[in-house]
């Protein structure tokens, strides 16, 4: 998996570095078609003191200018070509109360829910089921200890008759 990693990150540095250098290469042949045949004229140096030298407007000018702009336009009230008012296109209902009856099924069960028995006052331990033994499917199951019951089949003469038995079974004659 290294060496794919390796291959793949090696072919995608080269097809990168192929890009960058064709990129490079395309402004180059681009840049003699752009120049202009006459050079361009550089801005000039300022010098050290401008040929016109305004003076900077106070305050109270340019204040006195945005004003006397403000005036010279005309002030249009549309309002006046109206005719008559806009008349309200929605009736705005004043008690909505009174239209949906949520309201009154939250009020009556609000007042009910005093009225009621609480879970305390209904519960009865009577009515709870007690059953011991309901987890016993979920419990571990124990592990078989062979080598113990062997033993103790050696130490009954039922059980040594019982090892012979099996041995003459499992035993191959031939």
């Amino acid at each position: 998996m290294d060496k794919f990693q390796f291959w793949l990150y090696l072919i995608i540095g080269i097809i990168y570095f192929i890009s960058r250098v064709r990129k490079k290469a395309e402004p180059e042949k681009k840049s003699p078609e752009r120049r202009p045949e006459k050079p361009v004229q550089q801005y000039e140096q300022p010098s050290a003191k401008p040929a016109f030298n305004p003076k900077p407007k106070t305050f109270e000018e340019l204040l006195r200018e945005i004003t006397e702009g403000k005036q010279e336009s005309e002030v249009v009230d549309y309002d006046d070509q109206l005719g008559e008012e806009e008349q309200d296109l929605e009736e705005i209902k004043s008690d909505y109360r009174k239209d949906d009856n949520i309201y009154e099924v939250y009020e009556e069960a609000k007042r009910s829910a005093f009225v009621k028995p609480s879970l305390e006052d209904t519960m009865k331990l009577e009515d709870t089921v007690m059953k011991f033994g309901k987890f016993k499917e979920f419990e571990i199951a124990e592990k078989r200890d062979l080598l113990g019951e062997y033993l103790a089949d050696f130490r009954d003469p039922e059980g040594f008759k019982k090892a012979v038995v099996m041995s003459e079974i499992l035993q191959r004659k031939f």
